[in-house]
């Protein structure tokens, strides 16, 4: 019996179609370009890709299991530092477009390398959480490859471009000398726009990165303490070395699955977190359930502090702790204050170990593990810093910047010791440093004496990175005050000066 027409074309075996269909030398040659460039005229290249691969991972701020797609990934120099912020628990594939280019001998077994050239229907019907590209946008490939990355995403997914800046300064001096740059570079405003057409939402793009060549070791050391302010400083940004994009395909609110981040078994059921609340109705469900979710058998009891909120902040954590016993809200009377608040939680709390942390921070979450790691590694205090080498600090005040800056260089001089910022309220503690702090101060500047406090009295501190975006819309209202309360800060900074001259200081071992 013969078989119809459509009854063959039935049971014959699908076509996969490239998804690459555009001409691919020219996104190799820009492969190549930027490799020779980090390998020949960059010398902190390592650590650069390491700070990127961190950048990334608090940007999409990563969860397990989440799939990666590396798009121009040539020798793998970025690759290796990914493979190190993952922590294998991602699986990462690295695309390649040159043509001769074999796969990396240090690439992991979780990492899947993918020559565009031997295996063109590598990516056909498949779809990533996430993906990363550096330098590959120009004028002539950009919406193509932008329509290419769209349909390579899953609803929902995020992506993390890195390209070079049009308006670096130094690129403006070598073409002065003749030295044009060879690439199609797009502008900030002209990236924008064509993700937008794309269909991309939520794109953030900002101005990126100071330290570029021409270097010496001097000059690197001062771009890297100055580009954290340079970033963030209207007009100057502009001259930066990258701009960095962050967008998403819709739909805009995904639900992640939520998965427990619980590594460390002798710190089970031993953490008090506590969480200062004025008016945060719109983000304390959130932020508990989260909690829950990601570390909850880390948690002892979640003591959210009311600091008399006028919103429904009240009625909504009496309704939690008749659901649920873990948490044990404190209710405070007047006068307000974040300092009052904190204090009243940490003097409620009973665990082994003491988490303080704010209520618009439920973003942050996933990176909290990094402060859990510090503490079973033997520290004593892990705070989460927006001023380490490898943080992420974006669209940040600049005013706040130099405040936090100037504050800190003075107190480092004046208590001899190093650090880089010890007065976020992003601090995990042992039952020992909690029970020797002596909390004085009402507002803010509280954070410098859980910071302060326990590095003169001799504990173990390590500073954590973490990502600080500035607030959106729907994380509520900051009610920082930086003329308010920066008398506080040096309130606290004059008293510790005072008492450790005095040696009002023990070691903690006395």
């Amino acid at each position: 019996m013969k078989e119809t027409k459509k009854t063959m074309e039935a049971t014959a075996p699908v076509k996969k179609e490239p998804l690459f269909d555009f001409p691919l030398y020219p996104l190799g040659i820009r492969e190549t370009y930027r490799d020779e460039y980090w390998k020949k005229k960059d010398p902190i290249c390592k650590d650069r890709l390491w700070w990127r691969a961190q950048t990334f991972r608090h940007l999409v701020h990563l969860l397990p299991h989440q799939n990666i797609l590396e798009l121009g990934c040539g020798a793998g120099l970025f690759t290796e530092q990914l493979m190190k912020v993952t922590r294998g628990e991602n699986p990462i594939s690295a695309l390649t477009f040159i043509e001769e280019n074999t796969r990396p001998i240090h690439f992991t077994e979780y990492v899947e390398f993918i020559n565009v050239f031997q295996q063109p229907d590598a990516l056909a019907n498949r779809q990533f959480d996430l993906i990363v590209a550096m330098d590959l946008l120009d004028s002539k490939n950009c919406a193509w490859l932008l329509q290419k990355i769209y349909d390579l995403l899953k609803p929902g997914g995020q992506v993390i471009f890195y390209e070079s800046n049009p308006w670096n300064i130094m690129l403006k001096i070598r073409g002065l000398f003749g030295n044009r740059d060879p690439r199609n570079l797009l502008s900030r405003r002209k990236l924008y726009e064509l993700i937008s057409e794309i269909g991309f939402i939520r794109v953030f793009a900002v101005y990126n990165d100071f330290v570029f060549a021409p270097l010496t070791p001097r000059i690197i050391w001062v771009l890297r303490n100055l580009s954290i302010i340079l970033e963030n400083t209207s007009g100057v940004q502009t001259l930066a070395g990258s701009i960095l994009l962050r967008v998403q395909k819709p739909p805009r609110q995904v639900e992640h699955p939520i998965t427990s981040l619980v590594d460390h078994p002798q710190l089970k059921g031993s953490v008090s977190v506590v969480i200062p609340c004025h008016n945060e109705e719109m983000n304390i469900p959130v932020l508990i359930e989260r909690l829950k979710g990601f570390y909850g058998e880390y948690l002892f009891e979640i003591i959210p502090v009311d600091d008399n909120s006028t919103d429904s902040t009240g009625a909504i954590l009496r309704k939690m702790s008749e659901e649920d016993p873990l948490i044990r809200p404190v209710f405070r009377k007047p006068p307000n204050g974040v300092g009052r608040a904190i204090k009243d939680g940490i003097d409620a709390s009973r665990g082994a170990y003491v988490l303080t942390m704010d209520c618009d921070f439920q973003h942050l979450l996933p990176e909290l593990r990094d402060l859990f790691d510090a503490i079973a590694q033997g520290y004593d205090v892990a705070v989460g810093s927006r001023f380490s080498r490898h943080s992420v600090l974006l669209n940040y005040p600049v005013q706040k910047i130099i405040a936090n800056r100037g504050f800190h260089s003075i107190a480092q001089i004046l208590l001899r010791r190093k650090f880089r910022d010890l007065t976020n309220n992003l601090k995990l503690m042992r039952r020992e440093v909690v029970d020797r702090l002596d909390l004085t101060q009402p507002g803010f500047s509280v954070n410098a004496e859980t910071g302060l406090q326990p590095l003169l009295m001799g504990f173990k501190i390590k500073e954590v990175p973490i990502s600080w975006i500035n607030r959106t819309p729907d994380m509520g209202v900051s009610s920082f005050r930086l003329m308010k309360v920066g008398g506080g800060y040096w309130e606290v900074l004059k008293q510790l000066w005072r008492k450790k001259r005095a040696g009002g200081f023990k070691d903690k071992k006395m």
